[in-house]
């Protein structure tokens, strides 16, 4: 059982909503270790990242789930932009807001990604010393190499940066924001244009909260963002749940390879959008981050 509570606390010029589980019961002496929890790109928080902090919760964890600027319930324009410095800021505000709070330890501070949110936590990791440990579920790790594997090759990557420029250049002549689905099975301008059942299934993912739309402008600060090239710069205590069928395994392989600090890297079974939601896929990715964390945050 777990005790939530809505909250906000102050991002950079917009208010962040997000929600705070905490154990119903714990037999953890004084504050709580805290983890700062976030999910896919363009997500909401009701999508995964609630479901992996209520399950760290369960374990003995202060765990915080929260709504990037622009998305969900917190405030800040323009609405629903994948912008991978902004998540990176939003993540040091919501670090600072539970290392603040009465029921954490401020020492113990952890941070667990899950696909997208990886290059965010580790970007905040490889910045702030205050994240003591860190956990990546299905990560989506990408550089250049990895971009044009996944978008069709240099032509194609190059196309939609073009397009994301022109789009940004559009918003700031006129105010307007060039929005295309995330995810659609009959549009080919979609993000994602595949029938991907997380996305689309109102039991699953395709929650009224998502409003399963893509800022156009965001391809170019999406597309050129490094995370590889952060793993060099970690120290702290890493672990990769991953597998061979879920989002660009050998971004991951290589991103781990790469850490400088203590690693972990656990391969099991299941798609990418399996981790989000079903299980066994869930349990086993909560119960090793919750054993990383039991780990690195004494």
């Amino acid at each position: 059982m777990t005790r939530r509570t809505d909250v906000v606390f102050a991002g950079e010029g917009a208010t962040l909503t997000g929600t705070l589980f905490l154990p119903e019961h714990t037999d953890i002496p004084g504050p709580l270790p805290g983890i700062v929890v976030a999910g896919t790109w363009t997500s909401v928080k009701e999508q995964m990242a609630d479901r992996y902090a209520e399950r760290l919760a369960e374990r003995g964890y202060a765990a915080l789930s929260f709504d990037f600027t622009g998305f969900g319930r917190s405030e800040g324009a323009p609405r629903d932009v994948e912008d991978p410095a902004r998540k990176v800021r939003d993540i040091h505000h919501a670090l600072s807001f539970l290392a603040a709070h009465e029921a954490v330890d401020g020492d113990r501070i952890g941070a667990l990604g899950i696909c997208a949110a990886a290059m965010y936590m580790s970007d905040s990791a490889a910045g702030d010393a205050r994240v003591r440990s860190l956990a990546l579920v299905a990560p989506w790790l990408h550089d250049a190499a990895v971009c044009e594997d996944a978008y069709g090759g240099a032509e194609a990557v190059a196309e939609r940066i073009k397009a994301g420029r022109e789009a940004r250049a559009r918003y700031q002549e006129t105010g307007e924001v060039a929005y295309v689905p995330v995810v659609s099975a009959t549009d080919e301008r979609a993000a994602m244009p595949y029938a991907i059942d997380f996305y689309l299934n109102p039991a699953r993912g395709g929650i009224p909260a998502w409003p399963n739309r893509f800022a156009v402008m965001a391809w170019a600060d999406w597309l050129t963002y490094d995370a590889i090239a952060l793993a060099p710069r970690i120290e702290q205590p890493t672990l990769l749940v991953h597998s061979e069928d879920a989002a660009i395994p050998d971004g991951a392989r290589r991103f781990h390879a790469g850490l400088a600090g203590p690693k972990d890297i656990l391969w099991t079974q299941g798609t990418q959008f399996d981790f989000y939601d079903s299980e066994p896929q869930v349990t086993v990715a909560v119960d090793t981050v919750a054993a990383h964390f039991a780990r690195t945050l004494r």
